[in-house]
């Protein structure tokens, strides 16, 4: 199946033929298509479907509980944010690194062994 973006392009306002770029916002890199005479811009429409879908899960607050496992306590993810994570194949393995940033602040970090900030996917727990 082809790209739609595998097609010459015009822009709407000069009739220039666009170019092909990519644009990051917030850790996403969006396939865009771009005028080089008025700056014009088209985002993918795919890369930008999944990015808003990034951004209702982001918003949305999810009430878990924590268990005692063990010594342990557990805290279970919705299977909605790893599913998403696991479709932008950001999640190296299972394996988080847990930290205590501040009284009544848990982070948990994916792809560890990223240093890059925008690469790193942080969900934060506030504990009550």
């Amino acid at each position: 199946m082809t790209d739609i973006f595998d097609n010459p392009i015009l822009c709407k306002k000069c009739d220039s033929r666009m170019k092909k770029a990519n644009i990051e916002k917030n850790g996403f890199v969006f396939r865009a298509m771009i005028c080089p005479k008025c700056n014009e811009k088209i985002i993918h429409p795919v890369d930008e479907h999944e990015y808003n879908r990034f951004v209702d899960l982001k918003n949305k607050e999810f009430r878990v509980k924590m268990r005692l496992v063990g010594n342990s306590y557990a805290v279970s993810i919705p299977k909605e944010i790893l599913s998403f994570m696991n479709e932008q194949k950001r999640m190296a393995d299972d394996m988080v690194r847990l930290c205590f940033e501040e009284m009544g602040r848990l982070s948990l970090n994916f792809n560890e062994g990223l240093n890059d900030a925008h690469s790193v996917q942080k969900k934060e727990i506030r504990l009550r």
